[in-house]
């Protein structure tokens, strides 16, 4: 079986992106999770090491998961990595339309390179991190959403 590179920000990994992780690594030899360390359009609530911690802390238990922090563009990554395919996840709503965006043009850019969507779970759909920060930082709990150590990373964070 091929290995395939499951590539985001994951600023924080939640129990949908562990998820998607877990369940791929059913069907491929290995899941690289690749932990990108500059985004060009987001500002991270934590940095790379910590995200990649994170990451693999919440899949320490799935030995065919990897989690490594990458640069550049993901079909690069994916190639480096010897991994023939890019994960995504896909919630309900928009996703479709912007995942199906982003894997056009990284078929222009790597033809040799394919994109596989795995569909989250129902509970997961409606998580995304960015609306995680944002509730935790209002004063509300997420510690159903997040694996109990990034629960913990996320208060230290933003509870003052």
């Amino acid at each position: 079986m091929p290995k395939v590179a499951y590539v985001g920000t994951f600023d924080p990994v939640h129990n949908g992106h562990a998820d998607i992780a877990t369940r791929a690594a059913a069907a491929f030899d290995e899941v690289i999770v690749g932990v990108y360390k500059t985004p060009p359009t987001k500002a991270l609530m934590f940095d790379t090491d910590e995200r990649v911690e994170l990451f693999a802390e919440s899949v320490r238990d799935v030995p065919n998961i990897r989690v490594v922090p990458f640069t550049g563009l993901a079909p690069d990554f994916a190639r480096e990595m010897g991994a023939k395919f890019i994960l995504r996840g896909l919630r309900a709503g928009f996703d479709f339309e912007l995942e199906f965006e982003m894997a056009l043009m990284w078929k222009h850019i790597a033809p040799d390179i394919d994109v596989i969507c795995i569909l989250s779970s129902l509970e997961f759909q409606f998580v995304y991190s960015s609306r995680i920060k944002e509730v935790v930082a209002l004063g509300s709990d997420v510690s159903a959403l997040v694996p109990a150590h990034v629960n913990r990373a996320l208060l230290a964070k933003l509870v003052k």
